[in-house]
């Protein structure tokens, strides 16, 4: 009768036998002592391509023409200032380059021009309108100070000489805005900066 513990109760010489086949596949000692075998490199040294090869490869690479392109570098959307300089705007008409540079005209010719333009140049037409805000309230800022000038001019006959010499520079500073903006360069007059806001965004657009 097979013992309770028996591995296989069907057969009484199984714990033997799965002996004997224990130590038959079990390594001999030389097999266990023996030299250690030494596996060549997986990793091979990286061959640094030049260009020369590069080009080659990609011109051998592939099958009857079918080539892989030539790699190119990315290349960042240049957006250009000048690029819509020529361009109609909305519900006026006329090109952008000469609505931008207007505003900045002297002689009062900017303040009327950015006054009209803030009133029917669309709020999607935001560069226009950032302009003909600018100048205008750079026209208000020389406006003010000239009248200021004029008024100490009567006790004063330096005040006199120093309002003409403002009026001058204030001139040539507002053909070089006028020229400046026509070319689409940015210009920025941060003296005026919180009038050109406030200027924006009080004068509506005209529907």
């Amino acid at each position: 009768m097979a013992k309770k513990f028996d591995t296989n109760p069907l057969d009484p010489d199984f714990p033997e036998k799965a002996r004997q086949t224990q130590t038959a596949t079990m390594p001999t000692s030389e097999q266990r002592n023996g030299a250690t075998r030494k596996f060549a490199d997986a990793e091979e040294e990286t061959r640094v391509f030049g260009e020369k090869e590069f080009d080659s490869y990609q011109q051998n690479f592939g099958n009857e023409g079918e080539q892989p392109q030539t790699y190119q570098k990315a290349s960042f959307y240049d957006r250009s200032e000048n690029q819509d300089a020529s361009r109609k705007v909305a519900k006026v008409g006329l090109p952008e380059n000469i609505l931008v540079g207007l505003p900045y005209v002297p002689f009062y010719v900017g303040m009327v021009a950015g006054i009209l333009e803030l009133i029917f140049v669309p709020k999607s037409e935001a560069k226009v309108r950032f302009h003909a805000a600018q100048g205008l309230a750079a026209h208000l800022g020389i406006l003010i100070v000239t009248s200021i000038l004029g008024v100490a001019g009567f006790l004063s006959g330096f005040a006199e000489t120093a309002s003409d010499i403002f009026s001058l520079v204030t001139m040539i500073m507002l053909v070089i805005f006028a020229f400046k903006a026509w070319q689409g360069k940015p210009i920025h007059i941060e003296s005026v900066e919180s009038l050109t806001n406030w200027l924006e965004d009080t004068i509506k657009p005209q529907n």
